[in-house]
């Protein structure tokens, strides 16, 4: 299997994400994140690509089983030591160790870019869905991931601008920063949603939030084009 640098950048990752998280999801995805799962009710989660636990140890008081999955193992060893009540898997996206139907609610923070074969992802996660149950997205803006490596650029008058390129061209590109280098997948927005119609799903929220708190030049940044996107679908009751 290709290397994606998870391995490698697990150590930096943790130390650069912290407690409290980048600025992205701390000042950005968290709250409407967690509105979502708060409003819900949910009683088990499962949150594919959990990382270092980060956004189960988030939710603990909000659903009562969660579960977390991850193919890097050094992440798994840290979210089972800050979790030690949580359950923590080795397992990928595009193939679950469940049964169906056994999640009322599955989540993919910002691990779509990640996954390579998006189709046998998302066909995963609805098979573990209840019906009637949730899929909870957010994901990084095709606008932002089509700019990778180069994000920005400075035009004549010193304006910063995000860079957009081949929108439209599938492809993996190697992203670094803080001594981590991992393998993102852009993919135009419509890739998605033809994926998630496919699968049965059918769109109940859609959001580009904007930055609330932190630093004002690094939130202005933010809001120069939305970043992120956060999704949620639901899988028919029956």
């Amino acid at each position: 299997m290709t290397d994606n640098g998870w391995e490698a950048s697990a150590g930096p990752w943790i130390e650069s994400l912290g407690e409290a998280g980048d600025f992205g999801r701390e000042h950005v995805l968290d709250a409407p994140m967690l509105a979502r799962v708060a409003a819900g009710g949910f009683a088990r989660m499962l949150d594919v690509g959990c990382g270092e636990g980060r956004f189960c140890r988030m939710t603990s008081p909000l659903v009562t089983e969660r579960v977390g999955i991850d193919p890097t193992r050094a992440l798994l060893a840290e979210a089972r030591v800050r979790d030690p009540q949580g359950t923590y898997l080795e397992a990928r996206a595009e193939a679950l160790p469940f049964p169906d139907a056994c999640f009322d609610l599955v989540v993919s923070y910002l691990t779509l870019i990640d996954i390579p074969d998006l189709d046998a992802a998302i066909a995963e996660m609805t098979r573990v869905l209840s019906p009637g149950g949730t899929l909870l997205i957010a994901n990084l803006n095709p606008f932002a991931s089509a700019a990778a490596p180069d994000h920005r650029i400075t035009d004549a008058q010193g304006r910063d601008h995000l860079r957009v390129d081949r929108y439209f061209d599938e492809r993996g590109a190697w992203a670094e920063w803080r001594g981590i280098r991992i393998l993102n997948h852009h993919r135009p927005l419509a890739r998605y949603m033809t994926v998630l119609i496919a699968a049965g799903l059918t769109l109940t929220a859609y959001e580009e939030p904007e930055p609330t708190g932190g630093d004002p030049a690094r939130a202005a940044r933010y809001r120069a084009a939305p970043w992120f996107y956060l999704m949620e679908w639901r899988k028919p009751a029956g």
